[in-house]
């Protein structure tokens, strides 16, 4: 056991920002890059490179690596220094690369690097823990490592292990060594081929200011997109701020965004900045676009536009340095052409279009890798043992069609894990399937009152209102529920039921 050394201010300020760099959504690639720049420039190290030892192909993979000729590499478990690291987790400190025989010089020769002195060390939560993967460095300037590098690294290690159990990799089953890669941002699950052409999307519109459009249903994940397109920006480090249009009273929309001078209306007695104001350098998001009152609309319109906005009450044109990502889950170009949603805002937020699929089109692979996902998460909030499926729930899971996407799928685990003290979730622990077959944004009938006697003689706005009200009642009361299966934004439903008798 090596003693706790002190250490330079810039090793402890790598050790304490770890586990807040890695709890992000993040495309894991950049952000262990910086992590292996910072590394190799604490330990005065030519290059870095972490290795996971992937638990599906049983081999060692090169998450980052500080290597330009070869960004990426794989190798087997039993070859070479990083090899016999992750394999019997010890670590290894060698002067002169070439006189040991665990040294397997093929990346040397594929890259024409010359390989001297090695630091290597297994990353894992302590020293009875699975090996997760291998951080290692190469080539000490001025002399090899010593042992106060070597009780740093391991330090690091260990913690770059717990800052990683705190990411989607998840661990291997049955508690072995290794993790599942399952997607290249933190908190999105998936690896189906629809998921990896919106990856490639987020990740080039994250290089750029441009506004970005999320289209997808309900539950499809649209926020955790839009915060990944923030935090893999250069806006990284400025404020996420979110806007949710469907909750805001029309009245007090514009106020909300843009902010309002004292004496502005009643009540007002102070200055109070917008959203805008409050994102500052960062990112807004504007959940659910669609829900937008018309009225709004222009002044928003001009504020993509130009960046200028006023707040209420004020006269003072005002500007903010903000990039926009909007979400929405409705029919847009309806709303155009019903005259519902500006041409022009259509046009002007729809910059970058990105659409999110379904749960139901990215394939059981990906259900199923979601559901365990789930499940680990909520097995360790809720003090649960490693939690197992058994086959009958997996079939469960897998013939249901998601209408609610991700979203209920994520209800569906957490109860069935608060179901089964003993981690085992079986199909009675999940919820009845029911609704299967409808579309996803058809107006489903209200159960249990499956006809609305609507007499002859009444205004739209009244057949309206009557319908909405049974929807609520057939959903007890649950008026998301009810504007999710009409397929409309919790605005509308709440200014149908507010229509004039």
């Amino acid at each position: 056991m090596l003693d706790t050394a002190p250490l330079s201010m810039s090793r402890l300020s790598l050790l304490v920002d770890l586990a807040s760099l890695l709890a992000r959504e993040v495309d894991f690639d950049a952000l262990l890059g910086t992590a292996c720049e910072r590394l190799a420039k604490a330990l005065r190290a030519d290059r870095a490179t972490i290795w996971l030892v992937d638990a599906e192909r049983g081999d060692l993979v090169t998450r980052v690596a500080l290597l330009p000729e070869l960004p990426s590499l794989r190798q087997p478990l039993e070859r070479g220094i990083a090899g016999h690291v992750a394999t019997t987790g010890e670590v290894v400190r060698v002067d002169d690369a070439s006189r040991d025989p665990r040294f397997d010089p093929s990346a040397d020769r594929a890259t024409g690097y010359t390989t001297r002195s090695m630091l290597v060390a297994p990353i894992r939560e302590d020293g009875a823990a699975p090996v997760r993967g291998v951080v290692q460095l190469l080539n000490r300037a001025g002399a090899p490592f010593d042992e106060e590098d070597q009780r740093y690294l391991v330090a690091l290690a260990t913690q770059l292990a717990r800052a990683l159990s705190l990411t989607t990799l998840r661990a291997a089953e049955g508690g072995g060594p290794g993790v599942v890669l399952q997607g290249p941002f933190n908190r999105i699950v998936g690896r189906s081929e629809r998921l990896a052409a919106v990856y490639e999307k987020v990740q080039l519109a994250a290089q750029t200011d441009a506004t970005v459009l999320l289209r997808g249903e309900t539950g499809t994940g649209k926020s955790l997109f839009a915060r990944a397109i923030h935090v893999n920006s250069r806006r990284q480090t400025k404020p996420f701020v979110t806007v949710d249009c469907t909750t805001l009273p029309a009245q007090l929309v514009e106020s909300e965004l843009f902010g309002h001078e004292r004496g502005a209306f009643t009540g007002a007695d102070r200055r109070v900045p917008g959203k805008v104001e409050l994102a500052e350098g960062g990112t807004l998001f504007l959940d659910e676009l669609g829900d937008l009152p018309l009225d709004i609309q222009g002044k928003l319109l001009r504020f993509l536009q130009d960046r200028s906005f006023e707040r209420v009450g004020g006269r003072q044109s005002l500007r903010a340095d903000v990039r926009v990502v909007c979400a929405t889950h409705c029919d847009l170009e309806r709303a155009v052409a019903e005259g519902r949603f500006r041409k022009d805002l259509y046009y002007r937020a729809r910059v970058v279009e990105i659409d999110l699929p379904a749960l139901r089109e990215r394939g059981p692979e990906d259900v199923e890798t979601l559901a365990r996902h789930f499940a680990d998460v909520y097995a360790t909030r809720y003090g649960r043992p490693s939690p197992r499926f058994d086959p009958d729930a997996l079939r469960h899971i897998r013939a249901h069609t998601w209408p609610g996407n991700v979203r209920e799928l994520e209800h569906w685990v957490e109860s069935a894990i608060a179901l089964a003290p003993d981690g085992r979730i079986s199909a009675g622990h999940l919820p009845t399937r029911r609704g299967e077959g409808a579309p996803p944004h058809a107006a489903a009938a209200p159960e249990g009152d499956a006809r609305v006697a609507l007499p002859l003689g009444l205004t739209l706005d009244e057949v309206t209102r009557r319908y909405v009200e049974a929807m609520v009642r057939a959903c007890e009361g649950n008026k998301t529920e009810a504007a999710k299966r009409l397929g409309v934004g919790r605005n509308t439903l709440a200014r149908a039921l507010r229509a004039k008798h």
